[in-house]
């Protein structure tokens, strides 16, 4: 779908979409649409619920006095709380409400809002980005689909007078979109199209941006004394990968870097300790972390983001057979630490751990985030509202919340205490890659907490929120890309140089 910016005129074709203030307080394009039609739009205000609340939306079909087919109003809510946000949802509403109407065309009217925090410019970048992103369909593998089921939206126009420096601030936010999609796509894949190497080679494309990309097999990790992260992928055929990704975008080419590390488990079964089948196969997205890792990256190069950067992904499929890790085996990580793994679908923590200390050790971080579908445990603290936040600064955790609120990617901080820590303590081996079923999601952050050396970290368990049920205003059924646009903010307002 094509995204464009034009001067402020209504269509003559296609489908209009205009935002109306709580309140029923029409904008300019509203308030010229109902006089040029003799009151249209008042009068279909009058005959519905609609009030203009946020996300509210009236269609009118061929409206009388207009040459479009398609009149979509969209309530804006209160003009006080029109942020990027809201302008986002405006967009993405527009398109999800019209992509399969049978219009090629939507034009998105954008006015000035007084009392909003943002010029129209703003918000129209802000509308397109949420346009794209709602606008993401994962159809490559559907042959039969009939034509009424498929998008016939194929421009999408957003009508402002401030056109061309609109125009430029969406440029900014399309690079980032396409990073988002990216992660989308990689989560979404199957697990017998992505697997450890395949992801590797996904990877490896970014090279295209100018990302420095490193792959380390099994040899290279078991010389290093990976071994958390070789024992989760020993029951596979498939080899375990390690990704280096490097963006070097700041003048100071010896600036301390940013590290992200992902969870790249490309199939969880549960190895010897087998999940059962029921909702297995959503086991394919358990690489969310490492994929949002690499759509970060992609976003970082495109916007030439003045930082240096590195994301580390641990890749593995995690399989029972004749090989597999078995539950009582004493594994000794990178950092020299051991591990009794009682419970081999505790997987993700063995990856990491050894990911985070490499990270460590290499780069020596000036923060590091670690991003994973860790736990069930956090869905049944959070839901699919939240991400789980354990850090161990205040700083770094405040602006995280930050970030996150400004994207609406929302994160709520998790205590991370002495007490949980004990549940870890092993009979023979330094630690038990699981404490007990109370406070899961806790205790595993508490695991990974033992590989921080001193640097700054924060480890997001976004099991709740990398997979969507539903569709959202910005966010399709499917893949989410939960982190992309997060962890890019936490950059752009605390890590570039400016």
């Amino acid at each position: 779908m094509k995204i464009s910016f034009a001067k402020a005129a209504l269509p003559t074709e296609g489908a209009l979409a205009v935002g109306i203030l709580e309140g029923r307080v029409l904008t300019a394009t509203a308030g010229q649409i109902d006089h040029k039609t003799g009151g249209l739009i008042a009068r279909a205000l009058a005959a519905s619920r609609f009030e203009g609340k946020k996300d509210q939306t009236l269609l009118l079909l061929a409206p009388a006095g207009l040459t479009v087919q398609r009149l979509l109003l969209i309530g804006l809510g209160k003009p006080d709380s029109v942020d990027g946000l809201a302008a986002e949802a405006y967009g993405g509403t527009a398109v999800a409400q019209l992509q399969a109407a049978g219009d090629q065309l939507l034009t998105i009217a954008v006015d000035p809002i007084g009392g909003s925090p943002l010029a129209p410019a703003e918000f129209a970048a802000h509308a397109a980005a949420g346009a794209r992103l709602r606008s993401y369909r994962f159809d490559k593998y559907r042959t039969k689909e009939k034509k009424e089921d498929k998008p016939s939206l194929k421009k999408v126009v957003l009508s402002l007078d401030e056109s061309g420096e609109a125009k430029r601030r969406f440029a900014r936010l399309d690079g980032i979109i396409d990073g988002v999609f990216m992660t989308r796509d990689l989560a979404s894949e199957p697990a017998n199209v992505i697997f450890p190497t395949s992801l590797a080679e996904q990877a490896k494309t970014l090279a295209e941006q100018g990302v420095d990309v490193e792959v380390l097999g099994e040899k290279q990790m078991r010389k290093l004394g990976m071994g958390a992260l070789l024992g989760v992928g020993q029951g596979s055929a498939r080899e375990s990968q390690l990704v280096v990704m490097r963006w070097m975008g700041a003048e100071d080419q010896d600036a301390v870097p940013v590290a992200f590390v992902g969870k790249g488990v490309t199939f969880d079964s549960g190895g010897i300790s087998i999940k059962p089948a029921g909702g297995m196969e959503d086991m394919k997205w358990d690489m969310g972390g490492s994929a949002v890792v690499i759509g970060l990256m992609k976003a970082l190069a495109l916007r030439n983001a003045k930082v240096n950067a590195v994301g580390i992904i641990g890749l593995v499929e995690n399989m029972p057979s004749g090989t597999a890790q078995r539950p009582g085996d004493v594994v000794t990580t990178m950092s020299g630490q051991t591990v009794e793994v009682i419970n081999t679908d505790a997987e993700g923590r063995l990856v990491l751990a050894d990911a985070m200390w490499y990270t460590q050790d290499r780069f020596k971080p000036q923060v590091m985030i670690d991003l994973a579908t860790l736990t069930g445990a956090i869905i049944i603290s959070l839901g699919d509202h939240y991400a789980g936040l354990f850090c161990n600064d205040d700083g770094l955790a405040d602006k995280l919340v930050a970030a996150g609120k400004g994207v609406g990617e929302l994160l709520w901080r998790m205590p991370i205490d002495d007490p949980y820590d004990k549940q870890l303590k092993s009979d023979i081996a330094d630690m038990k890659n699981v404490g007990g079923r109370e406070g899961g999601s806790i205790t595993a952050a508490m695991f990974l907490k033992r590989f921080v050396k001193d640097t700054k970290w924060a480890h997001l368990d976004i099991a709740g929120v990398t997979w969507a049920k539903k569709d959202g205003a910005v966010t399709p059924k499917g893949a989410t890309a939960f982190g992309v646009r997060l962890l890019d903010r936490l950059v752009a307002d605390n890590y570039e140089q400016k």
